[in-house]
């Protein structure tokens, strides 16, 4: 991946912060993660690649990216919060009460009653966050980790 052309490095670059080797590997790990990864997730596959990465480090720029809205945090059923590089186009969470498994959906209609809100209201919305949580199928059919 060519980071330096990523949304995230250039975001950070044109807003005046420095782009540290261990800012560097925190970006990589969130834009090439298929998965959304709470903080310690974050922090061990950053150290994979920096060895001697703080765990301080991943939470003041996971700080910072927060701040900027360039990465999003979700709770996803759980009381710690995990990460993703925020999409280009909006999406949903779904999480199973069961076995955690977290699907990822859009929702066209959500996205038009946002618009048609910030519209009528004259609103300028940041962020939207939409979850569901519940019981997939595999669960409420009383599968291994099920209820």
């Amino acid at each position: 991946m060519n980071l330096e052309s990523s949304p995230l490095i250039t975001a950070l670059q044109a807003s005046g912060h420095r782009i540290t080797r261990q800012r560097r590997v925190v970006l990589e790990v969130l834009e090439e993660s298929r998965e959304h990864l709470d903080a310690e997730s974050l922090y061990w596959k950053a150290r994979q690649r920096a060895p001697r990465i703080s765990l301080a480090t991943v939470y003041r720029t996971v700080a910072v990216l927060k701040q900027m809205g360039l990465i999003a945090e979700y709770s996803l059923g759980e009381e710690h919060g995990h990460f993703e590089a925020v999409p280009e186009t909006p999406h949903y969470h779904f999480t199973c009460l069961g076995c955690g498994r977290v699907v990822e959906f859009d929702a066209p209609q959500v996205d038009r009653a946002v618009q048609e809100l910030a519209e009528r209201e004259n609103l300028e919305i940041r962020a939207v966050q939409f979850s569901l949580t519940g019981y997939c199928a595999r669960c409420r059919a009383g599968g291994p980790d099920g209820r």
